[in-house]
């Protein structure tokens, strides 16, 4: 369903209700150590997550001036304003409109040492589905990938295409941040950085659905 408010109307409509929303959540986190080896400053990190488990992972980690690619279509922009609130940066593209665009920005900021969040099933899927663009980011500027999820068995499940996650109010919500990889040169370093990152966006999605005990089948 495409909403035809104005992005500036629904982030004054929505942002405060969605921010007294999420902060009645609680986190529980597995892999603690890698998030902290991405913050310390000495490589620029990629962060990758499927795009249903977006809301709670932002909100999780607000306020440390990541930047996010987000879609350059209307929907996309709700979310993308909604982060903006919460401290992050924007960076404007997405796989089907404006890639270029979005990773020449990407590949700026984390030359810069910055992060960057990246959903490889974006903006418009399938659920799921791989699109490897941003390992080319992270093959460029040497940053290490860092895959996460986030589960919970306290939420309703949207019916959008990615069937995007909105935990109930009070939620708990575990999320399980993998080792990081770097990407090799060449094409020969993509193809492996692809299977990789594949293998370990599984793993940490299996992670933490087991701690949470939410249902891994999903029509």
């Amino acid at each position: 369903m495409r909403l035809r408010i104005p992005p500036e109307r629904m982030a004054r409509l929505a942002g405060p209700l969605l921010q007294g929303w999420c902060g009645t959540w609680r986190y529980r986190v597995s892999g603690e150590e890698h998030w902290a080896r991405s913050q310390d400053g000495s490589r620029p990190s990629v962060y990758l997550m499927w795009h249903e488990a977006l809301l709670p992972l932002l909100w999780q980690r607000r306020g440390l001036g990541i930047a996010i690619v987000v879609s350059a279509a209307r929907d996309g922009q709700y979310l993308a304003d909604f982060a903006v609130r919460l401290g992050y940066l924007p960076v404007q593209g997405s796989s089907s409109r404006g890639a270029v665009r979005a990773l020449v920005g990407a590949i700026k900021i984390l030359r810069g040492g910055g992060t960057v969040g990246f959903t490889p099933d974006g903006p418009r899927g399938p659920r799921r589905e791989f699109k490897p663009g941003f390992l080319a980011a992270a093959q460029r500027s040497g940053a290490l990938v860092y895959p996460m999820h986030a589960a919970t068995r306290w939420a309703r499940r949207l019916g959008s295409w990615d069937r995007f996650l909105l935990p109930y109010p009070l939620a708990r919500i575990d999320v399980a941040v993998g080792a990081p990889f770097e990407v090799g040169s060449g094409p020969e370093g993509l193809e492996a950085g692809h299977q990789r990152a594949r293998t370990a966006l599984e793993a940490v999605v299996q992670e933490a659905e087991w701690r949470s005990g939410a249902a891994t089948d999903i029509d």
